[in-house]
């Protein structure tokens, strides 16, 4: 089977897991990678199963991903599917799910889809990587929902068995 492993992805942690689900799925060299700024480049028809990872900024998902989505509907509806978003707020428990993360579900009203299988998986806070304003706006974010502010660190709240066990999931359902 050959996957698409397209992505969005703000600071490259959403990358990283879509590369870390690639080393896990079978036949390695069956998937390709690519990101949504590239996605002209791809023929998406050569492809058995679409996976579509997607960050949050601020609240919200690349505007780019909402409309590839919307764009490709009755693409995605002829092809096995898989969506998963990477968020901070996927960190807590009780947010931590597709059915409870609020992003999650937000993007599933918005784009009308609904995907084969879908997750969720807490991203990556990397404030020395960030501009002024972004640290502080992302520490303020993180101090009212009672997360880490110290600007001088990079907090990595992804479970990366949990991106193992989603992979075998998708090795499961699809293969």
């Amino acid at each position: 089977m050959k996957s698409a492993i397209i992505y969005s992805s703000t600071d490259g942690q959403t990358r990283k897991i879509c590369e870390a689900i690639k080393e896990y799925l079978k036949n390695k060299h069956e998937h390709k990678i690519v990101s949504i700024d590239n996605i002209s480049e791809v023929n998406l028809e050569n492809y058995d199963l679409i996976i579509i990872g997607a960050s949050i900024r601020y609240g919200k998902h690349s505007p780019k991903i909402l409309s590839f989505v919307k764009k490709n509907s009755q693409l995605l509806k002829t092809k096995k599917n898989v969506f998963f978003s990477v968020n901070v707020v996927a960190r807590k428990q009780g947010k931590d799910t597709p059915d409870t993360n609020p992003y999650v579900q937000k993007f599933l009203i918005k784009t009308k889809w609904t995907p084969d299988k879908l997750g969720v998986f807490a991203g990556k806070v990397d404030y020395p990587k960030y501009n002024f304003f972004n640290k502080q706006i992302i520490r303020f974010i993180m101090f009212i929902t009672k997360g880490p502010t110290d600007t001088n660190k990079i907090y990595e709240f992804t479970n990366w068995d949990n991106v193992k066990s989603f992979a075998k999931e998708i090795n499961d359902t699809f293969n």
